[in-house]
C-alpha cells in the first residue's frame, strides 16, 4: 500500500465520468422495480478455467498488522533497540516500577548479541534490609506490550530473557494486571553471582490463573545491585502450529481461502528512506540476533520477529503461494542509480535461494537451520512497490529481470508499471495494478478490464479498496462496490491473474490506514463487510467461468456464474453471483441451459445474501456480524428461476449438480443435471 491513497492518477481513470454515470442511474431508478433476465450456459466445455491464483491476500506491516497483531509476540521493543544502536536508547514502552529514587534505568552497549548491542541496565538502590529498604512489592520494570496483553486463564506463556550481574540476583517474574495486580502467573528467580556473571538465558513457562485482557509483564526485586537485561520474549504456547501466529487472526485469514500471500508490502518494502527499508537478511536467523528496524512509513518500531522466513511459513500454512515484493533500490525519497544496483540484485538472488535452494546451498542451509529443510514454493516476485514512475525504475527493473530469469527461468516477475492501458516497454509476466477510490467509481470499474488486450502480461490487482467517506471504517456500500469490481475481475480472469484487498489487518489502537479487512485488539476481532464479501469468492479460484448473458433495465446490476467443486463432499455446484447496487429491488429471471434438463432433481441448494438496513452500516466489536452473509435454502431452484434481489445487496446462489452417469466432471461431454433442495417454509425473495 502507498502511504497516500491517491498515489497515482492511473488508479482513478474516469472518476468523474464514473460518478456521474452511477449516480444518474440511481436517480433514474428511484421508485422503480427493474426486471432482468440472466442466461447461464452450464456447459463446462463452453466455459473457461479461472486461474488457481485469482483471489488471495496482501499482507503489509501497517496498522500494527504483524507487530502487535498476527505475530503473537506480546512484548513491544523487546530488545531495547527502538531508539537505534546509539545510547541512551528509547526503551518505550518499558517503564519503572517503584519510586525513581530507588531505581535507575539506563541503556548501554554491553549486549552479547553482535547486531543488537543495546542492553538495559537496572541500578537498584534499595535493599531488603538497612536504612533504604525496598517496598514490599519490590522495584523493577514492566512492559505492557501493544496496548495491553491478553492473558487467558489456563493458558501457558513462554517467557525468555537474558540477564547478567556481578552479584547474586533474586527476582520475581510475573504476568499481572495493568497496575501490577492481580498477579496472573509468576516465578521466582534466584541465581548466584557465578551463575549470572556472564550473559545467561532464562526461560520460564507461566500458566495463567486468571484472565485479563489488559495485562503486563514485570520483573521486580528487593535486593540491591546492578542487573543487565536484554532480548525478552513472551508468547502464548498455543500459536498456530507452533509457528508464532495468533490463532484467531490466522483462522480468519484461512477462512477466505487465499490462493496467494503477497508480502511484506506495500510501502513497508520501500520505507520513507532506504535506510529504513525492509531488508530480508536482517529478518532471518535466531530472533535474538535480528536487529529490527523503524517502520518510518507507518511510524512504529518492528523487531522483525515476523520476518522473511515467517512470511514464507505463513503462506505455506495457509496453503497459499508466496509472492515476495522485494526492494528494487527505491524508497519514497531516495533511489539507487542503475549502475549501483547490482548489490540489490545479489541480495534478491540470495533471497530466492533462501526460499527455493537446496538445504546444502549457502542460503538454503540457513532456512534448513531454522527448521525448514524443504524449499518453499516461491514462484512469484515483484520488483518494488508503486515505483514505476521513478527515474531509475526501468533500468533497475531490467537488471533484476535478467538476473532472475537467468538463474530461475520459471520465476514469474511482476512489474510495477500499469499494462492495462497500453503495452509495457519492458518484459514482464504480470503487471501490478492498484486502485483506491470511491464506491461509485469502484462499481463502474467492474468493466475496467473488458477492453484490455488479451495478449501480453496479465494483471495482478494487488491492492484494491473503496476509501474515503463511502468506506468509513468498513461499510456495506464499500463492500458492494468491491463485489461488483471482483465480479468484473472474475469475468476477465483470462487477463487478470491475481487480486487482493488492502490493507488486510488493523489494530484498533493504530489506524494508519482505513478501511481494512479485519479489525482486532489484544483479545477481540471482527471482519468488516469487505471481509464477508470476500468469503463469497472463496470458490472462484480454479473454478470454471460459465458463459452468461444479462439483459436488464437496470444499469446497477452486475452478475457472474461459475462451476466449482466442494472438496469436502466432492460435489459440484453452479454459483451465480449478483450485485444490486441500486435502491430498488430487482426481479431476476435465471435460465440455465447446457446440460440434460430431463435429469434435473430436487435437493440441496442455497441462497446467501450480504446486505443490511443502511448503506453505511459497519461491524464492530459489539456487533461483529451486523453486516454479514446470511444463508437460507433456496425454494424455487431449477433450470428456470424467478428470484428477487434486494436493494443494495450481494447475492450468491449455489445450485448443487448431480451427474446422471458415472462420467467425471473433466469430461466435457458429460451430461449433468441440477440436484436442488426445496423448503416450502422458506421464501427466496
Amino acid at each position: 500500500m502507498g502511504s497516500h491513497k491517491a498515489s497515482s492518477s492511473r488508479f482513478f481513470i474516469n472518476v468523474f465520468i464514473g460518478i456521474c454515470f452511477v449516480w444518474q442511474s440511481f436517480a433514474l431508478e428511484i421508485d422503480k422495480n427493474p426486471n432482468a433476465q440472466l442466461f447461464v450456459n452450464a456447459s463446462e466445455a463452453a466455459g473457461r478455467p479461472i486461474p488457481e491464483t485469482l483471489f488471495g491476500i496482501t499482507f503489509e506491516e501497517i496498522n500494527h498488522a504483524g507487530a502487535g497483531g498476527l505475530w503473537a509476540e506480546l512484548l513491544s521493543n523487546r530488545g531495547f533497540e527502538a531508539g537505534g544502536q546509539n545510547t541512551p536508547s528509547n526503551i518505550d514502552p518499558w517503564s519503572i516500577i517503584g519510586d525513581e529514587s530507588l531505581l535507575i534505568l539506563s541503556t548501554d552497549r554491553s549486549s552479547c548479541f553482535e547486531r543488537n548491542t543495546v542492553a538495559l541496565r537496572m541500578d537498584v538502590l534499595c535493599d531488603n534490609q538497612g536504612t533504604n529498604v525496598c517496598p514490599a512489592g519490590g522495584v523493577g520494570v514492566y512492559n505492557p506490550g501493544f496496548w495491553g496483553m491478553n492473558i487467558e486463564k489456563g493458558k501457558t506463556y513462554k517467557v525468555v530473557f537474558y540477564v547478567r550481574s556481578s552479584t547474586s540476583i533474586n527476582l520475581s517474574l510475573a504476568l499481572a494486571g495493568s497496575n501490577g495486580t492481580p498477579l496472573l502467573a509468576s516465578a521466582n528467580i534466584s541465581a548466584s553471582d557465578s551463575d549470572v556473571s556472564s550473559w545467561t538465558k532464562m526461560e520460564f513457562l507461566l500458566e495463567a490463573s486468571e484472565t485479563n485482557h489488559n495485562s503486563r509483564l514485570q520483573l521486580t526485586t528487593t535486593q540491591k545491585g546492578v542487573i543487565w537485561f536484554d532480548q525478552f520474549s513472551a508468547t502464548p504456547l498455543d500459536t498456530h502450529m507452533g509457528h508464532g501466529f495468533r490463532n484467531d487472526l490466522f483462522q480468519m485469514l484461512a477462512e477466505i481461502k487465499p490462493q496467494f500471500l503477497r508480502f511484506p508490502g506495500g510501502s513497508f518494502v520501500e520505507g520513507e528512506w532506504l535506510t529504513n527499508a525492509f531488508r530480508w537478511k536482517e529478518t532471518v536467523g535466531p530472533w535474538e540476533e535480528r536487529p529490527g528496524h523503524f517502520n518510518d512509513v507507518w511510524k512504529y518500531w518492528t523487531d522483525d520477529g515476523l520476518g522473511y522466513f515467517e512470511f514464507l511459513q505463513l503462506a505455506e500454512d495457509l496453503g497459499a503461494l508466496p509472492v515476495w515484493v522485494f526492494n528494487g533500490g527505491f524508497s519514497h525519497n531516495d533511489q539507487v542509480e542503475t549502475i549501483s544496483v547490482p548489490p540489490f540484485v545479489k541480495e534478491t538472488l540470495d533471497g530466492i535461494e533462501f526460499a527455493r535452494g537446496d538445504p546444502d546451498s549457502t542460503w538454503g542451509s540457513v532456512r534448513a537451520a531454522m527448521g525448514h529443510p524443504e524449499p518453499f514454493d516461491l514462484r512469484y516476485v515483484a520488483v518494488g512497490n508503486q515505483d514505476c514512475g521513478k527515474k531509475n525504475y526501468r533500468g533497475n527493473y531490467l537488471k533484476f529481470y535478467e538476473a532472475i530469469k537467468d538463474a530461475y527461468p520459471n520465476m514469474q516477475i511482476i512489474s510495477n508499471c500499469d499494462g492495462s492501458s497500453g503495452q509495457l516497454d519492458h518484459p514482464a509476466d504480470l503487471y501490478d495494478f492498484h486502485v483506491y477510490t470511491s464506491a461509485s467509481n469502484m462499481f463502474s470499474m467492474a468493466r475496467k478490464f473488458d477492453q484490455v488486450s488479451r495478449s501480453g502480461p496479465k494483471a495482478f490487482v494487488s491492492e484494491y479498496s473503496v476509501t474515503g467517506k463511502d468506506a468509513g471504517k468498513g461499510s456495506l456500500l464499500a463492500a458492494l462496490a468491491e463485489a461488483a469490481f471482483l465480479l468484473g475481475l472474475e469475468k476477465n480472469s483470462d487477463v487478470v491473474a491475481m487480486a487482493s484487498y488492502a490493507p488486510l489487518l488493523v489494530n484498533e489502537n493504530d489506524r494508519r490506514a482505513t478501511p481494512d479487512t479485519i479489525v482486532f485488539n489484544s483479545s477481540q476481532l471482527y471482519g468488516t463487510p469487505s471481509y464477508w464479501m470476500q468469503t463469497l469468492f472463496t470458490e472462484s479460484s480454479g473454478a470454471t467461468l460459465l458463459n452468461t448473458t444479462l439483459k436488464s433495465t437496470s444499469t446497477l446490476l452486475v452478475t457472474s456464474a461459475i462451476l466449482w467443486k466442494d472438496s469436502a463432499n466432492e460435489k459440484n455446484y453452479i454459483r451465480i453471483k449478483a450485485v444490486n447496487f441500486g435502491n430498488s429491488s430487482i426481479n431476476l429471471n435465471i435460465s440455465i441451459g447446457g446440460f440434460d434438463t430431463n435429469s434435473i432433481q430436487l435437493s440441496g441448494s442455497s441462497k446467501t445474501v450480504l446486505t443490511s438496513g443502511k448503506l453505511m452500516d459497519e461491524n464492530s466489536f459489539q456487533q461483529p456480524k451486523k453486516v454479514a452473509p446470511k444463508q437460507i435454502p433456496l425454494k424455487s431452484a431449477g433450470k428456470d428461476m424467478q428470484v428477487t434481489l434486494s436493494q443494495y445487496s450481494f447475492t450468491s446462489f449455489d445450485l448443487l449438480e448431480e451427474y446422471t452417469g458415472s462420467a467425471h466432471l473433466q469430461d466435457p461431454s458429460t451430461k449433468r443435471g441440477l440436484k436442488l433442495k426445496t423448503n416450502d417454509n422458506i421464501s427466496d425473495s
